[in-house]
């Protein structure tokens, strides 16, 4: 995978050439880009760094750490962490930033350097532009054998994070403890499996867990979607269980499976938390133009104003702010709660679940049967790097005159029955193709139509 360098952090696979991979001469550069634009911009030099269960982790985690200290800055290393345990650790820790090493749910040869501002919040656009420049600049200053920062170990975020949630106003642990609830877990090998069972043990909740091990060797796919994790359904036809769990490599998406594996899905969790936050603290909702119509129709059911954001989580979360949102996050699993932090976090996702399933007296297959019913479709396209993109949507939106569009994320086009979003991907080097309707027949329909005329239009000649 080339190097791709974003707002969102750097990312790309271990090995390769300098400039083409994620290697070690990419991770210095990017890491003193970091560091100069947190010295520069006035934050204190003090940054929190974590990382997932992958392969590459401790390597990265090593340099990642050294570049900081040759910087002048001090790090406090949490060793295997969430990213929402180290989003929260940079406002524990009154730090001036964080860095979060991870490449979420690609597979183990990829990984990443994730950045975040003193809030624990992902960097600005604008931050994002000015850390860019200054790592293609080349003119870093190191700081003199007197000024290097220190290095401290913290692994007693988890547990600062766990009290968290547990104190959260909607999380209602005595419901939680009395209904004795049993789930099953796949932690895909990753820091799922050292996060989710304390606050699983914490909250009464009996956990079993699948694929507990550290060393990053996903068992599958790590993307918890429904093809990847028949492991985890099959466990739940039979094991008895409440609730099965699925959580990414790094613990910010969160899926789930019910009583005899009934698949619930990614997108129907923020859902499922929103019906819940929503009946006990009503307000504005968020979620990005990717995400199922399933939140709108909630907010509705409300009397709430639903929003759309960008795609990414800096982008809903500025969004939520606009708005002063109660609840918000994206259709893959993102759960983000403004009273706990700005950031997607499965932990503070399960709590809320967990909680509806207790005072509702109800099952997580009959909550899903009192949603509406939409499929959803995710394909996608590989990108010629020749390609100009902007230029292609903006042909494709004039194929349809006659459908609502949207443009502020690539396009998106609500057909009276169903949707397509077509927008180039901030981690990969493709056009992602989400489609929506009433059945998976017709979402297919809608995505493989669309899909073709745009294959079609930027494959003609001239």
């Amino acid at each position: 995978m080339p190097l791709i360098k974003s707002i969102s952090g750097f990312r790309g696979t271990i090995g390769g050439k300098a400039g083409e991979n994620l290697t070690p001469e990419d991770i210095v550069s990017s890491v003193a880009g970091y560091g100069d634009w947190l010295i520069r911009s006035g934050a204190r030099r003090l940054v929190v760094i974590g990382r997932d269960g992958r392969p590459s982790g401790p390597v990265v985690s090593a340099l990642t750490a050294a570049t900081l200290q040759c910087m002048g800055i001090d790090v406090i290393d949490c060793g295997f962490a969430t990213t929402p345990t180290v989003e929260m650790a940079v406002v524990f820790r009154g730090a001036g930033g964080g860095i979060i090493l991870s490449a979420s749910h690609n597979p183990k040869e990829y990984n990443a350097l994730k950045l975040l501002n003193h809030r624990g919040e992902f960097i600005s656009h604008a931050a994002g532009q000015d850390l860019i420049a200054s790592v293609n600049s080349g003119n870093i200053t190191y700081a003199g054998v007197d000024d290097l920062g220190s290095l401290t170990q913290d692994e007693a975020v988890l547990q600062d994070h766990i009290n968290a949630v547990l104190a959260h106003p909607l999380v209602d642990v005595a419901a939680i403890q009395a209904a004795k609830f049993s789930v099953v877990l796949d932690a895909v090998n990753s820091v799922g499996a050292i996060s989710i069972p304390p606050l699983c043990e914490q909250l009464g909740v009996r956990c079993q867990v699948m694929n507990a091990s550290l060393d990053g060797q996903f068992a599958h796919n790590p993307e918890p979607l429904p093809a990847n994790l028949t492991g985890l359904t099959e466990r739940m036809k039979t094991s008895g269980a409440d609730l099965g769990i699925a959580v990414d490599p790094d613990v910010d998406r969160l899926a789930f499976v019910g009583p005899g594996g009934r698949w619930i899905g990614e997108e129907y969790t923020l859902v499922t938390v929103a019906d819940y936050v929503l009946r006990h603290e009503p307000g504005p909702v968020v979620s990005n133009l990717s995400s199922s119509r399933a939140l709108a129709d909630i907010a509705a059911k409300y009397g709430q104003e639903y929003h759309a954001s960008k795609v990414g989580e800096v982008n809903v979360v500025e969004k939520m702010k606009e708005v002063n949102a109660t609840i918000g996050g994206e259709g893959n699993g993102g759960i983000i709660d403004p009273r706990l932090h700005y950031g997607r976090d499965s932990l503070i996702g399960l709590a809320l679940v967990l909680s509806h399933l207790a005072t509702s007296g109800q099952s997580i297959n009959e909550l899903r049967d009192s949603y509406a019913h939409y499929e959803m479709v995710k394909d996608k396209i590989e990108l010629d790097p020749d390609l100009d993109l902007s230029d292609a949507l903006s042909v494709m939106e004039g194929l349809y005159p006659e459908v609502q569009k949207t443009n502020i994320d690539g396009l998106k086009l609500d057909f009276p029955d169903g949707w397509v979003h077509l927008r180039g991907s901030n981690t990969e080097p493709i056009v992602r193709v989400y489609a929506e309707a009433n059945s998976q027949e017709r979402a297919r329909e809608l995505a493989g139509s669309v899909k073709a005329k745009f294959i079609e239009l930027t494959q003609a000649p001239g």
